[in-house]
């Protein structure tokens, strides 16, 4: 088989960053943590939609219609989803995704924009036209919202940049890092 035939079958078991686009990265005083999240990043990720369409010269595959993609409990929700690859087809080198773009993460945040980049070598995300990005009541939202995943650092950009944040009952936020959550933890979104 070919690499770029294998390409087309393997594009329902892709390696896609939506995990990585994701999730919240590791922090350094969070050793298990960080290293549950690399392994995160390996796991395949399936995508659902209405039609794929792989292009062998451009080393590209395009889903469109209702696009769902999924890895562990991170899920990326997408008019069209376009996927490039190397040339050799080894390796994903970024992701564009448009309409109505909403990802939910691992850790049960939620990011809505018109148009979602991932970069791979850059672990870098872009959400860009009306980002917004929340977690429970606290939200930031502006016109881009750059996320560095391997840098735990965001950058929220364009227009008037907002942030609502609420503080946290002393009470239940000790009761919630007590608590121990489930792996299959689903985000109610």
């Amino acid at each position: 088989m070919t690499r770029l035939a294998a390409l087309a079958g393997a594009a329902m078991i892709l390696t896609l960053p939506v995990a990585a686009a994701a999730q919240a990265p590791a922090k350094p005083a969070e050793p298990a943590r960080k290293q549950q999240g690399k392994d995160d990043r390996t796991q395949p990720v399936t995508v659902d939609a209405d039609k794929m369409e792989r292009f062998g010269k451009e080393a590209l595959v395009v889903f469109t219609g209702n696009v769902i993609a999924r890895q562990n409990n991170s899920v990326q929700y997408a008019d069209r989803m376009e996927v490039y690859f190397d040339e050799h087809g080894d390796r994903i080198l970024r992701t564009v995704s448009t309409g109505s773009v909403r990802i939910i993460t691992r850790d049960c945040r939620t990011g809505t924009a018109r148009r979602a980049e991932y970069y791979d070598l850059e672990q870098r995300v872009v959400l860009l036209g009306d980002a917004r990005v929340w977690q429970e009541d606290n939200v930031v939202s502006g016109e881009s919202i750059t996320i560095f995943l391997s840098q735990d650092r965001t950058v929220v950009q364009g227009g008037r940049v907002k942030g609502l944040f609420y503080p946290k009952d002393e009470k239940k936020a000790g009761e919630a890092t007590a608590a121990v959550r489930p792996a299959s933890l689903t985000c109610e979104n």
